[in-house]
């Protein structure tokens, strides 16, 4: 692929990756700080370094690090960087779905107008 000002549907579908992948890793991050113990900032850590879920995020950010780099070879970033919103629209609403988090009307009028950004900056 070459980098170009107009976003193939690739690039748009890697770049929709992407942001749904940071938006797993929150998940990740979240599901594994409630699974932590109570405890001073060693054990806390201690119990990190043994948490699955920790474990997955981090390996998934660390995925998602080596994409990020690629995409950007023949992707502008300028066009690449605004798909990073997704995680901003989808991580609240898995945090509501999942974690039973407030989700105000607010949020919601939020993830509408990052909804209505992307078009615009895909299209």
């Amino acid at each position: 692929m070459t980098m170009t000002t107009t976003l193939s549907g690739a690039q748009i579908a890697l770049l929709a990756a992407y942001g749904f992948g940071m938006a797993g890793g929150q998940f990740l991050f979240k599901t594994a700080a409630l699974r932590l113990p109570a405890g001073d900032l060693a054990a806390r850590g201690l119990a990190l370094a043994h948490n699955g879920w920790f474990i997955a995020a981090i390996l998934l950010y660390g995925f998602l690090s080596v994409l990020w780099v690629w995409v950007l070879t023949f992707t502008p970033l300028s066009r690449a960087y605004p798909f990073v919103a997704i995680a901003f629209a989808l991580t609240p609403l898995l945090g509501a779905f999942f974690f039973g988090e407030p989700l105000s009307a607010r949020v919601v009028a939020g993830i509408g107008v990052v909804a209505v950004g992307l078009v615009m900056i895909a299209g």
